[in-house]
């Protein structure tokens, strides 16, 4: 079941999920040190992510579960985010070079279409980042924060997942090796600690971070078949905080 929107907002506006938001961002970055020229979408809540992207990429897009809500983002300039249904993406075959997935896939209860959807839209050369919790951690054992919720993912479940779902993976990192709670100083030192933990304890990470791309040999998902699909996400009005699923579609940002 998915978190609510606000309640994901609210995670990182404190000082814990600031310093998430940080050290995960690094790992995006090793990641992909450039994504200039390129369309970029995060589907869950991934806007913590995809600030550092915009001025780069052609194109950056926010798309938010039904089941979630949506918020405005990003608030400085012109909204990027829709509300979708996760298991019907509004855009069209192979029309996104990278796509982030974060609080979404431990939460998803349709989690194969979502993934053959994922598939779907992302070119041929294109890169999928799935931000999922790690199950060996004490992030995923307390429900204090977002990554508490949810099924969490070894790095072998995860690997077989992607691979199941006609991906590759490509590499593995982890990353938020303190633990979710504690005295002022183990936040104050987020970055010694996830220095010493990626050494000391490298199992234990808050998340696993994978890389991977689609296999473009594969069979497509649905059969083989190729079908239309409505570009139409629900979008936030500029004013608006928080809004659920209308019944009527309205046309994608430019």
């Amino acid at each position: 079941m998915h978190l609510d929107v606000s309640d994901l907002k609210g995670f990182y506006d404190l000082r814990l999920g600031q310093i998430a938001r940080q050290l995960i961002r690094k790992r995006i970055h090793e990641m992909w040190p450039s994504v200039r020229g390129q369309v970029v979408l995060g589907l869950g809540y991934a806007t913590p992510y995809l600030r550092p992207f915009q001025g780069e990429a052609e194109r950056v897009l926010a798309f938010m579960p039904a089941q979630q809500g949506v918020l405005a983002w990003p608030h400085e300039t012109g909204n990027l985010a829709a509300l979708v249904e996760e298991t019907d993406l509004p855009l069209p075959d192979a029309s996104v070079d990278r796509v982030i997935l974060a609080h979404v896939l431990e939460t998803s209860e349709s989690l194969r279409p979502l993934l053959r959807q994922v598939w779907r839209i992302l070119s041929g050369n294109g890169r999928l980042i799935v931000i999922a919790p790690n199950r060996a951690s004490l992030w995923a054992q307390f429900e204090m924060t977002p990554f508490g919720h949810g099924t969490p993912f070894s790095r072998i479940q995860l690997n077989r997942l992607l691979t199941d779902s006609l991906f590759t993976p490509l590499q593995f990192a982890n990353s938020l090796y303190f633990p979710p709670f504690g005295a002022r100083q183990l936040l104050r030192d987020g970055l010694r600690w996830e220095a010493i933990g990626s050494r000391v304890w490298p199992r234990f990470s808050g998340v696993v971070i994978a890389e991977a791309t689609k296999q473009v040999y594969a069979l497509a998902p649905d059969g083989g078949g190729r079908r239309r699909v409505r570009a139409k996400p629900i979008l936030v009005p500029g004013g608006a905080a928080t809004q659920r699923a209308p019944k009527e579609k309205l046309r994608l940002p430019q």
